[in-house]
């Protein structure tokens, strides 16, 4: 059994509620848990929270995957690691994979989700994250403050169609095994692959600056695929 663990707590500092908080007409948490509730290779989604209000609400999309479970006050502290609340989830519920999803990456669609579990399904492969590619020339400091190129030649700069560029986490998603997290108390670990998403869900929604970004991008990706902002 696939499984989806979206934790979602209702403590921000930064947003308050931010987690339903409304996006492009909707509570935040709704977009991904759409998502994943959408991916034919996921089973059953699970929403952890300590939150009455945000339990409220994930009831009322009646979501037919969606299942609602509780988290520690220790959990959902402000220093509490994303790690504490899937141990606390998963030594007390039996499945084969899970995916761990972020609902501060309202882009991530359920195609992406698909994605990803085919990368994971490949041969000798652990674990799988979401990234974006970027074409950006990256730079370090030493320690006299002069800066030297990380990833180009300076004598040699490539242009945008012939460099590589490099990969970036963006926080979207997390698949590994049940046995593999209890062996490791880590998201990912041993041979891991990358799903590559698009490069504008390099954005997550974790300051107030970030909110009017991913709303935007929000938006303009729903009339692009045809769909009515609800």
């Amino acid at each position: 059994m696939n499984i989806a663990f979206i934790p979602v707590r209702g403590g921000s500092k930064s947003i308050p509620l931010k987690n339903i908080r409304i996006i492009a007409g909707k509570p935040l948490i709704y977009w991904t848990l759409k998502a994943a509730n959408d991916c034919p290779m996921i089973d059953r989604v699970y929403v952890a929270t300590d939150s009455d209000k945000i339990k409220e609400i994930v009831e009322g999309f009646r979501f037919d995957k969606a299942v609602i479970v509780g988290r520690s006050a220790d959990s959902a502290s402000d220093t509490a690691s994303t790690e504490l609340v899937m141990s606390e989830f998963i030594e007390n519920h039996e499945f084969t994979n899970i995916v761990l999803i972020q609902a501060t990456s309202p882009l991530l669609s359920s195609k992406d989700l698909s994605g990803g579990f085919s990368e994971f399904n490949k041969s000798d492969t652990d674990s799988v994250l979401s990234v974006v590619r970027q074409k950006r020339f990256l730079w370090s400091e030493d320690n006299q403050g002069f800066v030297l190129p990380d990833n180009y030649d300076i004598f040699h700069r490539p242009r945008r169609q012939e460099f590589k560029g490099y990969l970036v986490e963006n926080g979207a998603f997390y698949i590994t095994s049940r046995k593999r997290f209890l062996e490791s108390h880590n998201r990912i670990s041993g041979n891991i692959r990358a799903y590559v998403m698009e490069e504008s869900t390099y954005f997550e929604i974790d300051e107030p600056g970030d909110w009017t970004i991913v709303e935007k991008l929000l938006e303009d990706k729903m009339k692009e695929t045809g769909r009515v902002i609800p």
